[in-house]
C-alpha cells in the first residue's frame, strides 16, 4: 500500500510530469496516429506513468522520452490489434474459399457466411473466432478476454444466434428463449 504521507508528493510529482510533458506528448501522438486517437494514446501513457511513477526517470528530458516510449508502445499495441482483426477476416475468407470446380451451392453458402460474418459486431466475431477458428474451450477463451467462463458462454451463445439470424436460419421476430418449455394447450 502507498504511504498516506507520500500521497501528496506522488500527486505533485505526477502533476509536474503531466504539465511538463503533455503538450509534447500530444504532438508526438498526433504525428504518428490518427488525430482522433491521440488523446486516448496520451491518456493511456499518463495512466501507465501514474501506475509506474516510481519507474519514471527523475531527469525531465529522460522522463519525456520515457513517456514517448510508452505512447509508442500503446500505438503499436493498437496497430497489432487492428492487424489481428484483419488477419482474422483473411483467415475466415481463406476458410470459405471453395475448391476449384466446387459445387455452386457450396460457393453460395460460403459467400452467405462471409456476408453474415461482416454484419456481426466485433464482439460476436471475436467470440466465434476464439471458439471455432482457434478451437478454445469456454474457460480458455474467457481467460483471453478477461471475463468469466459463464460470461463467455453467454457471449458465444449470443454470437451464434446473431450469426444464425444473419444467415436467415432464425425468424427475425423470434422471441428470446427463456429455457422454460412452453405449455401446450389443446
Amino acid at each position: 500500500m502507498t504511504n498516506p504521507s507520500r500521497a501528496p508528493d506522488r500527486e505533485a510529482r505526477f502533476t509536474a510530469l503531466y504539465q511538463a510533458a503533455y503538450a509534447d506528448l500530444i504532438r508526438f501522438a498526433r504525428r504518428r496516429a490518427h488525430p482522433t486517437h491521440a488523446d486516448d494514446i496520451v491518456a493511456e501513457a499518463f495512466l501507465v506513468a501514474w501506475r509506474r511513477l516510481d519507474d519514471v526517470p527523475q531527469n525531465p528530458l529522460d522522463a519525456r522520452a520515457w513517456l514517448f516510449g510508452i505512447a509508442r508502445n500503446t500505438m503499436m499495441n493498437a496497430r497489432r490489434g487492428a492487424e489481428r482483426q484483419v488477419a482474422l477476416a483473411v483467415r475466415l475468407a481463406e476458410t470459405t474459399v471453395a475448391p476449384p470446380g466446387g459445387d455452386s451451392d457450396l460457393v453460395a453458402a460460403q459467400l452467405d457466411l462471409k456476408t453474415a460474418w461482416n454484419q456481426l459486431s466485433a464482439v460476436h466475431q471475436e467470440a466465434l473466432a476464439l471458439s471455432v477458428l482457434e478451437g478454445l474451450a469456454a474457460p480458455q477463451a474467457a481467460v483471453v478476454l478477461g471475463i468469466s467462463p459463464v460470461a463467455f458462454r453467454l457471449r458465444l451463445s449470443r454470437a451464434r444466434r446473431a450469426l444464425r439470424l444473419q444467415l436467415g436460419h432464425l425468424p427475425r421476430t423470434a422471441p428470446a428463449s427463456t429455457g422454460i418449455p412452453e405449455r401446450q394447450t389443446s
